[in-house]
C-alpha cells in the first residue's frame, strides 16, 4: 500500500511538472550521483577490532586493506603513524610508501621490527607488521591511504601485555579437620587484570562450603573435612596468556587434646622443678661462701717470730772480760776503791784485811757500776 501511494505521488508529480523542470531535475540527480562517487572513491576496507591485545615478545599485523576508485588517478601515498595522546602535539610518523619507495622515520630501533605485510603495498594491502613486541609498542596507530583525489584512513589501538608467570600455590591452616583452611595462588608477574580460578582435579567439583576470590586467588574453606581432600589446580590468566600450579590438599585428624593437655602440664611441672633445683643450688653456694668468709675473718693470726740474736764474737767477750773491775771495800773504817782484774786471797805485809771482791753492777740511781 505504501509503495502504491509513493508510485502514485511520483506519477502525479511528473505529470504536474512542466517538461523543462523534469529535465533539470534529471541533470541535477546525475551530477549529484557523480559527485558522491567522486568523493568516496578510495576506501580502506579493513574492519578488524579497534583494540588489539598481544603478549610481549609476540608479533602482530595491523590490517589496512584499501580499494581505490577508477576516478583516483593521483600518485599512491601510504602513511603509518602513532597518534599522540596529547592533541596539541604532532603525531609520530613511522613508515611511508610513496612512488614505489619505502621510508622509515623516527626511532631507528623500530626500523628492524616494522615492515609492510605485503611485498608490494600498491596492490591494495598496506598492512603493517611489528615483530618482537614490547610494552613500548603500546599505542594508537593510524593508516592513511591517499590517491588523489581519494583519501581514507583507519585507526586501531595496540596493547602489549605481559603473560602471567607460573603462579605459586600454598595452603594456610594446617589442613586439620574441623578447622578453617585457605588455599592461595599468586603470580609474581603478569599484566593486570589477572584472574585466578580454582578447580579440583579427578574428584569432581569443589564441594559447597568453599568460596574463592578470583582477584586475590584465595579459596577459603570454613570447615575442613575429608570431602575437600584432593588435588587442586589454580589457573592465573589475563587477555594474553594463562599459567597454572597444583597442590595436594590433605585432611589430617586433629591430635588428642587430652594428651596435649597432659603433656603441657608435665612439661610445666618439669620446668618448675628445674627452676627450684637451680635456686636451691644457688642458695647453697652463696651460703657456703658466706660462712667461709666469716670463719676466715675470725681466725687469730700468729705474729712472726722475732729475728735471731746477733752472736757475740769471741774477741768482744775476751775484751769485756779483760776490763778492770772496780770494787769498793772498807778498810779500817775507810772506803777504799780497788781496781784490778782479779785477786787471790792473800795476806799483805801492811796488815790489811783480805776483802772478797764482788762483781760491779750497774746502778741506775747513780748512773755507774757499783
Amino acid at each position: 500500500m505504501f509503495r502504491q501511494s509513493r508510485t502514485q505521488l511520483r506519477t502525479g508529480f511528473y505529470l504536474s511538472c512542466p517538461p523543462w523542470l523534469s529535465v533539470f531535475l534529471l541533470c541535477a540527480a546525475v551530477l549529484l550521483s557523480s559527485e558522491l562517487g567522486y568523493t568516496q572513491g578510495l576506501q580502506v576496507t579493513s574492519k578488524g577490532p579497534q583494540t588489539i591485545r598481544k603478549a610481549e615478545g609476540e608479533s602482530v599485523t595491523l590490517g589496512c586493506s584499501y580499494k581505490p576508485s577508477p576516478r583516483d588517478t593521483g600518485e599512491l601515498d601510504i602513511e603509518w603513524s602513532v597518534i599522540s595522546p596529547d592533541t596539541t602535539q604532532k603525531d609520530q610518523m613511522l613508515v611511508s610508501y610513496t612512488g614505489g619507495t619505502k621510508y622509515f622515520f623516527g626511532n631507528h630501533a623500530f626500523e628492524k621490527e616494522l615492515s609492510f605485510a605485503a611485498g608490494d603495498p600498491s596492490m591494495g594491502d598496506a598492512s603493517l607488521s611489528i615483530a618482537l613486541l614490547s610494552p613500548a609498542h603500546t599505542a594508537t596507530y593510524q593508516c592513511k591511504v591517499k590517491k588523489a583525489p581519494g583519501v581514507d584512513m583507519h585507526k586501531m589501538s595496540l596493547v602489549v601485555m605481559e603473560k602471567p608467570s607460573v603462579p605459586k600455590c600454598w595452603v594456610e591452616g594446617g589442613e586439620l579437620i574441623g578447622n578453617p583452611v585457605s588455599l592461595h595462588c599468586e603470580s609474581a608477574k603478569g599484566s593486570t587484570p589477572l584472574k585466578y580460578t580454582w578447580r579440583r582435579e579427578r574428584a569432581g567439583s569443589i564441594p559447597d562450603g568453599a568460596a574463592q576470590n578470583s582477584v586475590t586467588g584465595e579459596l577459603k574453606i570454613s570447615n575442613h573435612s575429608e570431602s575437600f581432600a584432593g588435588i587442586y589446580l589454580c589457573e592465573a590468566n589475563n587477555a594474553v596468556g594463562v599459567e597454572s600450579c597444583m597442590l595436594n590438599l590433605k585432611a589430617n585428624k586433629p591430635p588428642n587434646r587430652a594428651a596435649v593437655i597432659v603433656g603441657t602440664i608435665v612439661g610445666s611441672l618439669l620446668l618448675i622443678f628445674i627452676f627450684l633445683v637451680f635456686v636451691v643450688l644457688l642458695y647453697w653456694k652463696l651460703s657456703s661462701r658466706h660462712r667461709y668468709e666469716k670463719e676466715l675473718s675470725n681466725d687469730i693470726r700468729e705474729d712472726a717470730p722475732p729475728p735471731d740474736s746477733r752472736p757475740v764474737s769471741r774477741h768482744t767477750s775476751q775484751s769485756a772480760s779483760q776490763l778492770p773491775q772496780v770494787t769498793y771495800c772498807q778498810v779500817d773504817g775507810t772506803e777504799v776503791m780497788n781496781e784490778g782484774l782479779s785477786h787471790t786471797p792473800s795476806s799483805t805485809s801492811h796488815g790489811h784485811r783480805l776483802v772478797k771482791h764482788t762483781p760491779a753492777e750497774y746502778n741506775s740511781k747513780y748512773g755507774y757500776a757499783v
